[in-house]
């Protein structure tokens, strides 16, 4: 949900949360402040205010169940569950706040799609409602309507400004399926992507886990995710999607989890050679 520090959708303090989003019931800006162990307040403005503050617990893992997470299978696992004992995955509901994003980040660093994505919110996006000088995205449609050599200009080749155009005009038939059946909406949504072209399973994974709030899905392809589980998991200084696989598969239900608890407390490994740009699997 966050691209970078400088993302003007949002706006981070260690006790607060204000973010601008769309809603099925038009633009909000929801305001979430901790209020003690565990409780929180939170206040929206704007026509979407009313969707935003029933879905406001969703964004704080409310919805995170962790039966069956049994995180002494591997010592650090247990040692970064311990680390982070408040870590729960969120579930936006939304795949329009996911979806340019992430295929912004795919050909990309972090750093780069980051800068593609804030000049994308300040050129074409919209003021968010309240007195929070926020930015709301521009609406999918109008993404789909764009040149990609106005794409060119902010920062995203053709390739990715083409993607994206494609994938904005499947977005109602993709949010469709987040809408559904909790209990199905991470299957259907999974497959429902993979039938977009320029979608694979790299991208297929970070949408469906922060949008159907997902805990199991696994992003293989990551330049660097692999080699993060590996190295925590065993301690070689690389590794593969396959040995990731195998390394998660006793964690079957949480992988996604793990991922997440492991990556935010464990050191990286260490790095070798020269810096490049990342291609993740998707578009290899």
């Amino acid at each position: 949900l966050v691209a970078s520090a400088g993302d003007p959708t949002i706006r981070l303090r260690p006790d607060r949360v204000v973010r601008a989003a769309w809603t099925p019931d038009g633009p909000a800006t929801l305001d979430i402040r901790v209020a003690g162990e565990r409780r929180f307040t939170a206040v929206a403005t704007g026509p979407g205010e009313a969707w935003a503050l029933e879905h406001a617990p969703d964004l704080l893992g409310r919805g995170d169940d962790l039966t069956g997470f049994e995180p002494s299978q591997h010592r650090m696992v247990a040692r970064a569950t311990h680390a982070r004992p408040g870590l729960r995955l969120v579930r936006s509901g939304r795949v329009e706040d996911l979806l340019v994003p992430t295929i912004l980040a795919q050909r990309v660093t972090s750093q780069e799609a980051a800068r593609s994505w804030t000049r994308i919110v300040k050129a074409w996006g919209h003021p968010a409602p309240g007195p929070i000088p926020l930015r709301l995205p521009p609406r999918p449609e109008e993404l789909a309507a764009r040149p990609y050599w106005e794409f060119h200009r902010l920062g995203v080749e053709r390739s990715r400004a083409t993607r994206i155009a494609t994938a904005c005009r499947h977005l109602e038939v993709l949010q469709t399926a987040v809408d559904a059946d909790p209990a199905t909406a991470r299957d259907t949504l999974v497959e429902r992507l993979a039938q977009v072209p320029g979608i694979g399973p790299w991208t297929t994974a970070l949408v469906a886990r922060v949008a159907a709030g997902d805990p199991d899905t696994i992003e293989v392809g990551d330049y660097n995710v692999k080699d993060h589980i590996v190295h925590a998991l065993t301690g070689a200084p690389r590794g593969s999607d396959a040995q990731m696989v195998d390394l998660l598969a006793p964690f079957a239900g949480h992988r996604g989890r793990v991922i997440r608890l492991v990556t935010s407390v464990v050191p990286r490994p260490p790095r070798f050679g020269p810096r490049h740009r990342i291609v993740p699997v998707d578009q290899q």
